[in-house]
């Protein structure tokens, strides 16, 4: 993942941060600003199921991919839609996802071990 599109997604997770799209539109007006929004929109979605999946007592899977691409799946039972949930994305965006407070419940674990977790589980 390129370097300025990651800083810029941190950021858009960061409510401290103080990132607007409306007053930093400029920001948001190239192609990486396009694709940092989209990233941290579809992140957010998935952390918003994983918690839900979470808090109606299912047990979010997460499978690493061993090939070339290195992607991760992560599958989740949603009662509530009578539903299964599976997404693939890239091992970089897993990472920024398991710095969101609500992921790191969901999959119960702690900042610092987040990683080392999400790996054994794969």
């Amino acid at each position: 993942m390129d370097p300025f599109v990651r800083r810029l997604v941190e950021r858009l997770f960061d409510p401290d941060a103080g990132l607007s799209r409306n007053r930093h539109f400029h920001t948001f007006d190239n192609a990486e600003g396009r694709l940092a929004l989209r990233i941290s929109k579809r992140l957010k979605a998935l952390a918003k199921d994983l918690e839900a999946c979470q808090r109606e007592g299912g047990q979010p899977t997460i499978v690493r991919s061993t090939d070339h691409r290195g992607k991760v799946r992560i599958e989740l039972g949603l009662r509530r839609l009578r539903s299964q949930r599976t997404t693939m994305i890239d091992e970089a965006e897993f990472e920024l996802m398991l710095k969101l407070p609500e992921v790191r419940r969901a999959l119960d674990v702690d900042s610092a071990s987040a990683t080392s977790r999400a790996a054994r589980q794969g």
